[in-house]
């Protein structure tokens, strides 16, 4: 599914903004009237999460269904072609109604879906769009939880994530038109000839059309970053060489403009999409990890999209406040943490040259390693049984390392999967849940795991959690946990033994900057593992960072 994009072929209008609301309650949602018209007493704004914006306990911790409503107008110059509605996200199943009837019904809270309301709604009329969303969580969701009834008849979703439940249209809602004949889908793979300087870009592209008979056919073009033509290939399916090509490269990206026009021979343009794309190779040589034929050493975060008041709303002030908050510190990547971010936050990494552990199949430069699993039980009887065919699907889908994040009851001596994979990553708090306090204890522990993890496998191993809950302004002169001086004081124990073990290619902090999570005794108003507090003020650890990661150049790209 291509994202929607405004070319001379195509158009697309914004539905953000204010959408009226409504809460389902929990008695109607069997047999709720779906499409009729709610007030606009109550409104919300889009893309936000719901949960913090009012003020109401019972909006906030509402389990079930909500519904948002607005009226739409299709351009009447839309005639003749095809019309979607598509929702970036809706958290964590989405229903699209169009005026009485039911288009489409996605699972899948981080992803995006569309529906075709071509034959439903016409060009110049107007038409009442609902969408419904549901934050309900089992164990066949992602991420998973159970729902159970109180006495007093109240719902209570519990859930074995460490964040809190956000829900609602988190990201942007579309609407767009396209051809009736047009590109699909576009993949993008890349290479580089290093004897000859030769780049090259092998590309196929996925055509939908009502005309079964039309012969077509398709030009592609690659311009550089001033505009200047590079070179072009023809045909749906094949390759484009770049000479004297310029690499795409942590800390400085170069993106290429492919241009992709689909025509029928011998008539005019039917179709036109553009795709910014880096050409770079990476690769896991021995107990190194590679990137354009270099020793790349992460520097970063565990992150999650997480703001006050819109949740797991997208935000562009907060996406462009963090990554220099990233760049201040000398961090070059970071994770996303636990599920597909919003694209947009993929496209300014590749802008600017940050390296991205994903959890999405988003086919971007800044994508150097899919990650497909946070913390499984891979110690357990059927970890290799369940998660062999996934790691088989991911290879066949796109050639870049896979990984997924251990945790520490699955020892070297106990995991069941780690040799299924390119490149180990590790979550571990020795000094926090483990041997709390007791620093001299955590460095001995920690570093005896990661010896173990290198001399059994002798793969590239990146710690892609640590740290340690700590209250701002709390300070203590002292070893005391929860102070912002024993945070500093633990990561740079974990540095300390990074530096002497084989093998440590990377370090991602967690976190970014505290989050919210659920209402526990141990979780006042959230976890307290950032770097920076929720509204991005850096704590001492920050400075710790700083200087390993940018004064004393650990972050060094060339190292």
């Amino acid at each position: 599914m291509l994202r929607p994009q405004y070319t001379s072929t195509r158009e697309l209008i914004s539905l953000d903004g204010l959408w009226n609301f409504e809460i389902v309650k929990a008695a109607l949602q069997c047999e709720h009237p779906w499409t009729n018209a709610i007030s606009d007493k109550v409104q919300i704004p889009v893309p936000a999460s719901y949960n913090d914006i009012f003020l109401d306990p019972e909006v906030r911790n509402h389990v079930g269904w909500v519904k948002y409503q607005r009226r739409v107008r299709i351009p009447p110059g839309w005639a003749g072609r095809r019309v979607y509605v598509r929702c970036d996200a809706a958290t964590h199943r989405g229903r699209i109604y169009v005026n009485q009837d039911l288009i489409i019904d996605h699972e899948g809270g981080y992803t995006p879906f569309d529906a075709d309301v071509t034959d439903i709604a016409n060009a110049g009329e107007e038409f009442q769009l609902t969408i419904a969303v549901s934050n309900e969580l089992s164990n066949e969701t992602i991420p998973p939880g159970k729902i159970e009834t109180l006495p007093d008849g109240r719902r209570k979703q519990t859930y074995l994530h460490d964040f809190f439940n956000y829900a609602g249209l988190a990201r942007s809602v579309w609407l767009y038109c396209v051809p009736t004949t047009h590109i699909s889908d576009i993949t993008i793979n890349t290479s580089v000839d290093w004897t000859r300087s030769l780049g090259r870009i092998e590309y196929q592209l996925d055509v939908q059309t009502d005309d079964t008979t039309a012969d077509l056919c398709a030009k592609v073009s690659v311009r550089d970053e001033n505009g200047e033509y590079v070179a072009d290939s023809e045909g749906l399916k094949n390759a484009i060489n770049i000479p004297s090509v310029q690499l795409w490269q942590p800390g400085a990206a170069y993106l290429y403009k492919v241009t992709i026009e689909l025509s029928c021979k011998n008539n005019s343009v039917l179709d036109v999409y553009h795709v910014s794309t880096g050409v770079r190779t990476v690769e896991v040589r021995g107990d190194q990890f590679l990137i354009n034929n270099k020793p790349f050493y992460f520097t970063g975060f565990g992150k999650h999209e997480d703001t006050p008041i819109r949740g797991k709303g997208f935000d562009a002030s907060y996406m462009v406040h963090d990554f220099e908050l990233m760049s201040w510190l000398g961090a070059n990547s970071f994770r996303t943490s636990h599920y597909p971010y919003a694209e947009e936050i993929l496209d300014y990494a590749d802008r600017h040259g940050v390296v991205v552990i994903d959890e999405t199949a988003a086919n971007h430069p800044c994508v150097v390693m899919w990650s497909i699993a946070n913390e499984p039980a891979s110690h357990e009887p059927g970890a290799r049984e369940y998660f062999a065919p996934l790691v088989q699907l991911t290879r066949e889908l796109d050639e870049r390392p896979v990984c997924f994040a251990n945790f520490g009851l699955a020892t070297s001596e106990k995991d069941r999967i780690t040799d299924l994979f390119d490149v180990l990553c590790l979550n571990r708090y020795y000094g926090w849940y483990e041997s709390c306090g007791d620093l001299k204890m955590a460095e001995s522990e920690l570093e005896k795991d990661l010896r173990g993890w290198h001399e059994k496998y002798g793969k590239p191993m990146i710690m892609t959690e640590y740290g340690a809950d700590t209250i701002a302004g709390l300070h203590s002169a002292t070893v005391t946990p929860w102070s912002e001086e024993f945070q500093a004081q633990l990561l740079a124990l974990y540095h300390r033994v990074f530096d002497r073990v084989p093998g440590v290619v990377g370090e991602q902090v967690w976190s970014f900057s505290d989050f919210q999570t659920s209402q526990l005794v141990f979780r006042v108003d959230g976890n307290k593992k950032g770097i920076f507090t929720r509204d991005r003020k850096p704590k001492n650890a920050a400075q710790v960072l700083r200087r390993r990661w940018l004064l004393d150049g650990k972050g060094n790209r060339e190292q």
